[in-house]
């Protein structure tokens, strides 16, 4: 029996590697596909697979969240989020809630619901997807302060609209339950989220540069046990799991800790992992015969939710940003619905909330909408507003840095293209900090050491080794390789190059000048004496 069951998991996760194949090729959102193969396989498919428990759907895709959270985290890293944190968290945060009563107002007109279900509607679907806005946005070539935006949002958006979801559960089961105890609720649910997210990262960070294990095998078995330290502590005191492992990542994800090519590689799989199986297990949780009856309530839900209540919030929530009106529409665009969604409706049905599977039906067909109209119309939009780039992605590190990053350097691979100022200059001329220089240029198949007249071509590799002390950050010096600009310093710097070089050659010029006029002196000097 156990032999028969794990067939089934290998065959069902062998077709979700096909379908993310024949995702990437046909341009269309995977969960999609997953969703699709869960449905096929389920009970009112095929019938392979039956099904039905939400109680444990939803405990697979808590733990799945997490784990996609936390790979988020741990992609983006604090610095990367930190310039665009405030908007991130007015979307995440403001937007949400305005999501919610948005679409509760129109749940209310369109369904004939109460208005306490129609805020519980409105509350599971105001997140934006984590797992499916990380997928878009590592896959497209949207410009980078729109992106990190919306891969903050999406982050800090999952605790926010579950606070709601908990609340709003409460409140109908509860009819004693008010607003202030919902606002308790949220503020204890997220300050101690971050409080233990804070905490888990900074303790995990100070504690992986010093881990020396026997094998490179134990660096991603100490990250997830970072991972499940910090949901695991914020769910015990009652605080915000999904915003602690994001917090947990985000800290790791700017340390120096060993074994990072190796860590990323693991989070990411496992969260690949995480996604195929949450999406497989919502299939197998829906019954496609019972979806027709509640197309019309989805469809209109969807459309709601994409063409009014996130363009509204998305407005509201950039105000004086500085973001031009084509930003905004790519942002609430951007705004994909996907698994969370459908895993937060697993609560109230667990809570045994009256109607609630009516609603849970209603979400996924409402999240199929929005993923179909906006997962195969983002890039095509951003490209034609022209917010796209030709700009490589960050580099990535093409070594482990364990033993580097304790010696205080970066070792970073930069792949040159067509749109980069450094192709065409010579070596000599790139003006890399101090403190950084080019080890070895890779161009085709062969390995060029580098010397001051060697000109880069588009498609070299430059492998780079900076010292952050005293270059600064690498992603500073990226853009200076990207663009060709330099900082203030490096201004200052050229031009004390400049004026050195000018006062050497003024040395120059004296010295000649007054090599020649010794020359002429010693010449009328022996002149007369030949004549004597």
């Amino acid at each position: 029996m156990e032999g028969l069951q794990i067939l089934a998991v290998g065959g069902l996760l062998a077709g979700a590697v096909a379908a993310s194949l024949a995702a990437a090729r046909l341009r269309v959102p995977s969960l999609l596909l997953f969703l699709a193969i869960g449905m096929a396989a389920g009970s009112d498919g095929a019938g392979w697979i039956a099904f039905d428990n939400y109680e444990v759907a939803r405990q697979i895709g808590v733990i799945s969240l997490a784990l996609i959270l936390f790979d988020g985290g741990l992609a983006a890293g604090w610095t990367q989020i930190r310039s665009v944190l405030g908007t991130s968290l007015r979307l995440a945060v403001g937007g949400t809630v305005l999501v919610a009563v948005v679409t509760a107002v129109g749940a209310v007109g369109l369904f004939g619901i109460s208005p306490w279900q129609a805020l519980l509607l409105g509350s599971i679907i105001a997140s934006t997807d984590s797992a499916a806005v990380f997928g878009l946005l590592r896959g497209s070539t949207l410009s980078r302060r729109i992106s990190r935006t919306l891969e903050g949002e999406a982050g800090f958006n999952d605790p926010v609209a579950l606070v709601l979801v908990l609340g709003f559960t409460e409140r109908i089961l509860h009819p004693g339950y008010g607003v202030a105890d919902m606002i308790v609720l949220g503020a204890r649910e997220l300050a101690l989220g971050g409080l233990c997210g804070f905490v888990v990262g900074r303790v995990a960070a100070a504690a992986f540069s010093r881990l020396r294990p026997p094998t490179s095998g134990l660096f991603p078995v100490a990250s997830l046990a970072v991972a499940a330290l910090a949901f695991g502590f914020a769910d015990t005191v009652h605080g915000s799991g999904f915003l602690a492992v994001y917090l947990a990542g985000l800290i790791l994800g700017d340390a120096p800790i060993p074994g990072r090519q190796t860590v990323g590689v693991f989070h990411d799989g496992a969260a690949w992992v995480a996604q195929i199986g949450l999406f497989l297990t919502l299939g197998l949780l829906v019954s496609p015969s019972q979806l027709g009856a509640v197309a019309p309530e989805g469809v209109a839900l969807g459309l709601l939710v994409v063409l009014i209540a996130r363009p509204l919030a998305t407005i509201a929530a950039t105000v004086r940003q500085g973001f031009s009106v084509a930003e905004r529409v790519v942002l609430s665009w951007a705004g994909l619905r996907g698994a969370a969604p459908v895993v937060f409706a697993t609560f109230p049905v667990a809570a045994g909330v009256p109607g609630s599977k009516g609603l849970f039906d209603v979400v996924f067909f409402a999240v199929v909408v929005s993923t179909l109209l906006q997962g195969l119309t983002f890039e095509p939009l951003a490209r034609a507003l022209g917010l796209t780039t030709e700009a490589p992605p960050l580099p990535r590190q093409f070594v482990e840095f364990g033993g580097s990053r304790r010696l205080g350097v970066d070792l970073v691979e930069y792949p040159v293209t067509d749109m980069d100022a450094v192709v065409g200059r010579r070596v000599r001329d790139l003006r890399l900090p101090s403190g950084s220089s080019l080890s070895i240029v890779v161009r085709g198949e062969q390995a060029i050491p580098p010397a001051g007249w060697t000109r880069l071509k588009a498609g070299d590799r430059l492998h780079l080794v900076i010292r952050e002390q005293t270059a600064g950050p690498t992603a500073r010096l990226i853009e200076l390789l990207r663009a060709g600009d330099v900082s203030p310093v490096e201004r200052a710097r050229s031009g004390n190059l400049v004026r050195s070089e000018w006062s050497s050659w003024r040395a120059l010029a004296r010295a000649v000048t007054g090599g020649l006029g010794a020359s002429w002196v010693l010449r009328r000097i022996r002149r007369p004496a030949q004549a004597q």
